[in-house]
């Protein structure tokens, strides 16, 4: 079969009883054209088919052999500059883009025209998708603009409906663009109308999709498509957090195996990036609302509640309930948010007692697979007054089965993370009793959920924390429980087991697993040993990190009492070391504790860092300590010079140690180090702290009234364009960028007052100085040298003559 009509998915074989049927049926079919063209000529003459007949294949007619052809060497020169991302080479006549642009401007040339063709073929709609992220924003106006007025057609389709989906997915920055007036500039042309803004050709798109909303609903590929669309229209619910449930996982799967899809052209300062998530459109949001009243106005209650039992339009009823919940429409009698919980808001607007009945159709969503998302949404964004409704009907004394149950606890967690003080105390009470089943089954989602709502109401921390204990059956007040603590929630494992394999001699301290490729740390996986660290147990421990001092010192010191090589091994475990990071990031823990966990690997720094993972941990622990710590860090690994050098991992560590300035001038490091730590701060303060950014242009009259402000711009500029030093010039043809260079500062060994006075003594003492300045200054170079770390390259020896 040609690869034109192979289609995408699993091959199914027919079967035998198929297969005999449709030949019997085309022999049917084919004997009165037989007897037709018998008639009218020769046997051999066959007259072609009727183009009035719809195929639904190809409802726009298949390309040409010669078009695919020529759009394949295009992918190919796209694949190409995609995976070898912006590495071009610039030359300062010539613009790097410049071939670039002249291959694309063909392509879309031969495209123009064929839009609605090449989308609906199969090999041709991968392509197109391809070439959306190089595409510019007039060339994606024209496109959307070609497949205006056919898309109820084009999104039902196989794979046009991924190519539109693709579009809407990427014209986020192209709309950023537009609100910022940044618009190219259109080409007059006598012939074509005129070509609609990206964000208007949006609006039109949608108000076509409009009418045909419920049947759409339920199509498997138009629903992909509305998705999208909807997170054009509020970018600021549906952002990268829930791409997940805008693409379904075959078409992740799918665009995930075709490879790495961004643009071809190397990235220009004024196109750069805007904040998409927090655009807000009046019109966008309008459109957005008409979707929610159609949709309840074209569907009936029971029509509403099949869509959040259906796996395709599930996912699509779940963004419009987040949009109705957006704009208060929820609150009212009749709603989507209504229909789904089976009238129960229309109860409370007209009944005021305190008890309402319990549906049936709603508990069976709380069990349900695909309705359970629908049902979190909810729980997530109702009003205040219906969600205490719907904890005292659907909830309350209904905890110790339902945390339990492997699809409802998900619904729990979320209902937790917006529950009051009082409820949080009632949920703990009643989840104690089956904590025990909860945390042996490693559904601990319900207690992280317990956890980051007593840290965030500031209430209930000691009795979520003595619920975590109960389960793990851990006895705080004992050391040896204390100890036990961290290695039990790492393992999800109780304390009596851990104490078991502790005398057996065969809990895993993830050692390394040897293997031939080197300069590799390998590490003992889940499946290949159950008592592995779990990725549960390692977030479980992170949130009661976060909680407010005391209530987290218990995980403290349990890191504090393990032993060294025990602490290492969790640090060298790749989701075990997250748990070591919040302890340096999370705002509650003390900042003497931080210290001393930095100080608990002196003297063991140097097998730390020789590690993938652990040499990211002992990175942190450098950045967050201070000059003094960081010089008892350094001259702790004066003996361990030479193994850092030689390690994989330990050689960018080292760089930043910078033990050989360390060793020749202690006070110029020390300057060099409170520099450093200088700037992370004020990183950190800007992130906690975000700088408003200065104005696009400053006023022509501000320029102009400064005069020192241009010289030093001339200054740096021909600092930019000076020639190159021919020893600095030969270091760098020898070694590349693999010597960091250290931080060599000059040091003036005259002030000013001495440069004043002009006389014989004083010259000699500047040249003398300036001598010695220049001798140490060769030095220092001649000894980063030596430091520099060896085998990142290979260096072709030379012969001897």
């Amino acid at each position: 079969m040609p690869r034109e009509h192979r289609k995408r998915g699993k091959k199914h074989k027919k079967q035998v009883e198929e297969v005999n049927a449709e030949v019997a049926a085309l022999h049917r079919n084919s004997a009165p054209n037989e007897a037709q063209n018998t008639e009218a000529g020769p046997s051999w003459i066959v007259s072609r088919p009727s183009s009035s007949e719809f195929n639904a294949e190809a409802p726009f007619g298949y390309v040409d052999s010669e078009v695919k052809a020529y759009f394949r060497t295009v992918d190919t020169q796209i694949r190409e500059w995609q995976d070898g991302g912006h590495n071009v080479t610039e030359d300062g006549d010539t613009d790097p883009n410049d071939n670039r642009r002249m291959f694309f401007a063909a392509a879309l040339t031969e495209m123009s025209g064929k839009e609605k063709e090449l989308s609906t073929d199969p090999d041709c709609s991968n392509i197109l998708e391809r070439m959306a992220y190089s595409m510019d924003d007039f060339a994606r106006r024209v496109f959307l603009d070609r497949l205006t007025g056919s898309y109820k057609t084009l999104i039902r389709h196989r794979f046009a409906s991924h190519v539109c989906q693709t579009f809407f997915e990427v014209t986020s920055d192209t709309i950023a663009r537009e609100c910022r007036n940044i618009i190219p500039s259109t080409p007059e042309s006598a012939d074509e109308g005129e070509l609609l803004l990206m964000k208007d050709l949006i609006l039109d798109a949608s108000e076509e999709l409009l009418p045909d909303l419920p049947s759409l609903a339920m199509d498997p590929f138009a629903s992909h498509v509305l998705r999208a669309l909807l997170a054009t229209l509020v970018p600021t619910l549906f952002h990268s957090d829930h791409k997940s449930s805008i693409r379904s996982r075959r078409s992740a799967a799918h665009k995930a195996r075709q490879g790495p899809r961004s643009s071809v052209f190397v990235p220009e300062v004024r196109k750069e990036a805007a904040p998409t998530s927090n655009l807000v459109i009046p019109e966008y949001k309008t459109q957005a609302r008409k979707f929610v009243i159609k949709l309840g106005d074209a569907l009936g209650g029971n029509e509403v509640r099949a869509l959040a039992a259906s796996q395709v339009a599930s996912p699509l009823l779940q963004m419009l309930l987040e949009i109705e919940a957006d704009q208060n429409m929820a609150l009212s009698p009749d709603s989507l948010s209504d229909r789904v919980l089976d009238g129960l808001i229309t109860q409370i607007l007209n009944n005021d007692s305190e008890e309402y009945l319990a549906s049936d159709y709603v508990g069976t969503l709380l069990r349900d697979p695909t309705s359970s998302h629908l049902l979190e949404t909810l729980v997530a964004r109702l009003p205040d007054n219906v969600f205490e409704v719907v904890w005292k009907t659907y909830f309350k004394g209904k905890l110790s089965r339902l945390a339990v149950h492997p699809v409802a606890n998900f619904v729990v967690a979320k209902c937790l993370g917006r529950a009051s003080g009082e409820q949080l105390r009632q949920a703990s009470k009643e989840i104690e009793g089956v904590s025990d089943k909860i945390y042996k089954s490693s559904r601990t989602g319900v207690f992280r959920a317990l956890v980051e709502r007593a840290g965030t109401l500031g209430a209930g921390e000691a009795a979520v924390l003595k619920t975590i204990l109960s389960a793990a059956s851990i006895d705080a007040g004992e050391p040896d429980g204390v100890k036990a603590f961290v290695p039990c929630l790492l393992r999800v494992i109780v304390v009596q087991e851990y104490q078991k394999l502790l005398e057996t001699q065969s809990i895993n301290v993830q050692k390394p697993v040897p293997d031939s490729r080197p300069g590799w740390r390998g590490h003992v996986e889940a499946l290949e040993d159950p008592q592995a660290v779990k990725t549960q147990g390692a977030i479980l421990l992170q949130a009661i990190l976060k909680l407010s001092s005391p209530h987290n010192q218990l995980v403290l010191d349990s890191i504090f009492a393990q032993s060294t090589d025990d602490l290492i091994a969790i640090a060298h475990d790749v989701t075990s070391s997250r748990v070591l990071d919040v302890i340096l990031t999370s705002l509650s823990v003390p900042f003497k504790e931080k210290r001393r966990f930095v100080m608990q690997f002196i003297g063991h720094y140097h097998i730390l860092v020789d590690d993938r993972i652990g040499s990211r941990v002992g990175d942190n622990c450098w950045a967050f300590a201070d000059p003094y710590l960081r010089e008892k860090i350094a001259r702790s690994l004066f003996s361990q010079e030479s193994t850092l050098a030689g390690s994989f991992y330990g050689k960018f560590f080292a760089r930043n140690l910078n033990l050989h300035l360390l060793k020749k001038d202690p006070e110029q490091w020390k300057a060099a180090q409170t520099k450093s730590r200088a700037a992370v701060s004020a990183q950190i303060e800007q992130r906690a702290h975000p700088i408003q950014p200065p104005p696009a242009k400053s006023p022509p009259s501000l320029v102009a009234s400064n005069p020192s402000t241009s010289l030093e711009a001339k200054k740096r500029s021909k600092r930019k364009h000076r020639a190159e030093d021919e020893i600095d010039k030969l270091f760098k043809e020898k070694l590349g960028k693999k010597v960091k260079k250290a931080a060599l500062e000059q040091v003036t060994f005259s002030d000013d007052a001495e440069e004043d006075k002009g006389d014989n003594t004083s010259t000699k003492k500047r040249k003398k100085g300036e001598a010695d300045g220049q001798r140490d200054d060769l030095q220092e170079v001649l000894g980063a040298v030596k430091a520099a770390p060896k085998g990142e390259g290979n260096h072709r020896a030379k012969k001897k003559k």
